[in-house]
């Protein structure tokens, strides 16, 4: 496996990767409008790849201003880089993929001094155990800024990367 940064000609295979997540495992929980921009992301992107090709991405994004409501479940002093746009084929699951995207985006935050964090929706039970298992601690909960397809906002956890 090789992590890279992402380049803007990659974002074709990733909208497919994502798709394939999406249709697995239903996440983003809604299709985005414009599946591109959603995997862009706003930051830096870093790719995975497996025999030359791109099986999953992470971003690690400056916070929205101003800032999000789930900022206040955040206990750790800034400042902050979130963690976003995580996901990996269903074909690449259970190879480390995740885990080594996960720990370059947290590697990558400290060497620019900041601590990385993350929201992740509640009934995501295999991300929390990945996040988890990686040492990222819990700080607590909060209202979700997106809606899913019922039209709720879902309650996300928050979490820190370790220290």
């Amino acid at each position: 496996m090789t992590l890279r940064p992402r380049q803007d000609s990659d974002l074709p295979a990733l909208v497919a990767a994502l798709r394939a997540v999406h249709e697995a495992q239903s996440y983003p929980s809604l299709w985005p409008d414009d599946p591109q921009t959603f995997v862009a992301g706003r930051g830096d992107g870093w790719v995975a790849c497996l025999g030359g090709q791109s099986v999953g991405q992470v971003v690690l994004s400056p916070l929205s201003s101003p800032a999000p409501d789930w900022l206040a479940a955040v206990t750790v002093p800034g400042p902050y880089l979130e963690v976003k746009r995580l996901f990996v084929t269903p074909a690449a699951q259970g190879l480390g993929v995740a885990r080594a995207l996960l720990g370059h985006a947290a590697a990558q935050a400290r060497q620019a001094g900041a601590q990385a964090i993350l929201q992740v929706n509640e009934r995501s039970a295999p991300a929390i155990a990945l996040y988890r298992r990686g040492g990222w601690r819990q700080l607590g909960s909060a209202q979700g800024g997106w809606r899913e397809a019922d039209g709720t906002s879902p309650r996300v956890l928050v979490f820190a990367a370790p220290a």
